[in-house]
């Protein structure tokens, strides 16, 4: 019954939730009747066209995701295994995808195969609101200006911005360039867009939009193309085969991205995640992803 309050919280109406849990309209409706009169409170505001959880039923609901949690990893710390098998939901900010991401996940499923990770690619806002909900264990994601209360942060890396451009520019001025080029914008719905819009903003500069895109990928693919030039973040750890584009340096004032693990703090999956910790940051150390090295050599 706790599942499907969760099922009804995360999907909205009483009808998608039977369908997450496998259960009809009219059994969702009756398992929450049946612990509202078992606990004696309104979990559901029913003056409405479709119930709406009340203040106390969300409170139940954070509540009660703790409990499912507690009750899924029972015989995994009885038997000892420290939750090193199942499944983990693991949320990244799209520029960890292509290289720090798999690096770690690969370490990781040759040490504990019988360990499941699920990536699910996002924002960082998005993915704390994901983290929030349950949807999410963990998230590889920039350091929010706030860390909430409730949220684990293992820092990761240190990744300053620098200045793409194809290899036909020529200058090495950074401000010269940005002022002379059209400009390729990170979306706006990325953390670290705020970081280099503050630091054009204190520099002076404006710069010429002429396209808002939603990763570093697409980012580097126009790049190459000579379509504009882009500030973004330089990856701690680089991708098997790398375009050739030219990585400028903004200089000692450069803005940072602080990368990291967010995670509840209240997890029960701390000591897997304490595995993936360890393997984000022998990533960056190692600080290039090869996955096939004898094939390169």
């Amino acid at each position: 019954m706790l599942k499907t309050l969760i099922a009804v919280e995360e999907n909205g109406t009483f009808s998608a939730a039977g369908d997450a849990v496998f259960v009809t309209h009219a059994a969702v409706s009756q398992q929450m009747k049946a612990l509202e009169q078992e606990w004696g409170v309104a979990l559901f505001d029913r003056t409405r066209r479709t119930p709406e959880l009340t203040p106390v039923g969300r409170a139940i609901v954070t509540r009660a995701r703790e409990i499912v949690a507690a009750y899924d990893n029972l015989l995994p710390s009885i038997l000892g295994d420290d939750g090193l098998r199942g499944n983990l939901s693991l949320g990244s900010v799209p520029t960890g995808l292509t290289s720090l991401i798999p690096f770690a996940i690969t370490s990781i499923k040759a040490r504990f195969p019988d360990l499941h990770i699920g990536v699910t690619p996002g924002q960082t806002k998005e993915l704390l609101i994901e983290l929030e909900r349950g949807m999410l264990d963990a998230a590889v994601i920039t350091k929010p200006h706030v860390v909430p209360r409730n949220m684990r942060w293992a820092p990761i890396s240190m990744e300053p911005m620098e200045l793409l451009t194809s290899i036909n520019v020529k200058s090495d001025d950074p401000f010269e360039i940005l002022d002379t080029h059209p400009y390729l914008r990170f979306t706006r719905k990325a953390l670290l867009s705020d970081f280099i819009d503050n630091w054009l903003q204190v520099k002076g500069i404006m710069v010429k939009d002429t396209m808002e895109l939603e990763n570093l990928e697409i980012i580097l693919s126009m790049v190459h193309a000579d379509l504009g030039v882009s500030i973004v973040p330089h990856r701690s750890v680089l991708p098997p085969n790398p375009l050739p584009v030219r990585h400028i340096p903004l200089g000692d004032d450069a803005p940072v991205r602080e990368l990291g693990l967010m995670s509840l703090a209240n997890t029960v999956k701390l000591r897997v995640l304490q595995e993936v910790e360890t393997e984000l940051l022998n990533a960056v150390k190692v600080g290039r992803f090869d996955p096939f090295p004898q094939a390169t050599s």
